[in-house]
C-alpha cells in the first residue's frame, strides 16, 4: 500500500494549495502594482479607496525625463552597466578558461586558490577605499567597475562549466592545428552560451543596482548612477523637484518618487525573462558538476 505522502492530493487539497499560492502571488505583486499606479497618479488624485488612482497622468515621468538629474543618472547607469558587464564577462571567462588548464598554465593552481581565498575573506571597506584612492580612481566611473570586475563565485561557476567539456574535443582540435585562442573562441564559447548569458545577467544586475560604491567613491553629484539618486531623493526624502525646471508646476512628490523607482527597476524586469531560460542549463550545470 502506497504511503499517504505519495498519493496524489485530493481536489479540496489542490484547491487550498491554489488559494495559498494565489494569496502569496497577490501579496508579492501588490507593492509593484502600488508603485506603478502611484507613479501615474495626478495631483489631487486619491488612492485610499482603490489601488487604481482616480486621475492618470504622465507628468511625473515628463518632469524627471526632461534632462535633469534622473535622465543623467540613467545614462550613467546604462553606460556603467554596459561597459562593466562586457569587461567583467571577458575577464571572468578568460580567467576561468586559463584556470582549467592547470597543466599547461604555470601557476594556475596558486592563482585558483588565491581567487577562492577572496570568497572567504574580504579586504574590507577602508582598504578598498584606500586602494581606489591610491590608484587615482576617486570621482571616476572606473571606481564603479574595477573594484568588482571579477566575481570569484561567477568564475568558479564558469570554470566548472568549462571542465565538463569533453577533452576529446580539445585533442581533436589540437591535432587539426588549432591553438588555444582558436579552441577557446571556436569550441569553448559556442558550447558555453548558457553560462555566459547567466553570468552576464548577474553582472548586469549587479552594476545596475549598485549604489554603495558610488556613495563611497563619487563626490561629484553629476556622476551619480540612478540607484544613488533613488537612495538620495526617494529613501532620504530630498525633494527632487528643486533640481528640475523651476518654471513648471511640479507633479506630486509621491508620484515623482514612484516614477524614479519604476525607471530604476524597469530595465532589469525587461531583461530578466529573456535570460531566465538559461538558468537551469547554465548555473545548475556549472555549479553541481565539476
Amino acid at each position: 500500500m502506497a504511503s499517504p505522502w505519495l498519493r496524489p492530493p485530493s481536489a479540496p487539497i489542490r484547491g487550498v494549495k491554489a488559494l495559498v499560492i494565489a494569496a502569496i502571488v497577490l501579496v508579492m505583486l501588490y507593492p509593484f502594482a502600488y508603485v506603478i499606479f502611484a507613479s501615474f497618479s495626478a495631483a489631487g488624485s486619491t488612492m485610499q479607496a482603490s489601488l487604481i488612482p482616480s486621475e492618470w497622468t504622465l507628468d511625473a515621468y515628463r518632469a524627471i525625463l526632461q534632462g535633469g538629474v534622473v535622465t543623467r543618472a540613467l545614462w550613467v547607469s546604462a553606460g556603467v552597466t554596459l561597459v562593466g558587464t562586457a569587461m567583467s564577462v571577458f575577464f571572468t571567462i578568460t580567467l576561468a578558461y586559463g584556470l582549467t588548464r592547470t597543466r599547461e598554465v604555470p601557476g594556475a593552481k596558486p592563482i585558483l586558490y588565491l581567487v577562492l581565498f577572496t570568497m572567504l575573506f574580504g579586504a574590507g571597506i577602508i582598504p578598498n577605499y584606500l586602494l581606489v584612492k591610491g590608484l587615482g580612481l576617486l570621482d571616476t566611473y572606473w571606481a564603479l567597475i574595477l573594484p568588482g570586475l571579477i566575481s570569484a563565485f561567477n568564475m568558479v561557476v564558469v570554470r566548472n562549466f568549462f571542465m565538463q567539456i569533453p577533452t576529446e574535443l580539445f585533442e581533436a582540435a589540437r591535432i587539426d592545428g588549432a591553438g588555444e585562442v582558436r579552441i577557446f573562441t571556436r569550441i569553448v564559447l559556442p558550447l558555453s552560451k548558457a553560462v555566459v548569458a547567466v553570468i552576464a545577467l548577474f553582472y548586469a544586475v549587479g552594476y545596475w543596482n549598485s549604489f554603495f560604491g558610488a556613495m563611497l567613491y563619487l563626490n561629484d553629484a553629476s556622476k551619480w548612477p540612478i540607484q544613488l539618486v533613488l537612495n538620495q531623493y526617494v529613501l532620504q526624502g530630498t525633494p527632487l523637484s528643486q533640481f528640475e525646471n523651476p518654471n513648471s508646476v511640479p507633479p506630486p512628490a509621491q508620484a515623482v518618487s514612484m516614477a524614479v523607482v519604476v525607471l530604476a527597476t524597469l530595465p532589469i524586469l525587461v531583461i530578466y525573462p529573456f535570460a531566465q531560460r538559461y538558468f537551469t542549463k547554465g548555473v545548475l550545470t556549472g555549479a553541481i558538476k565539476g
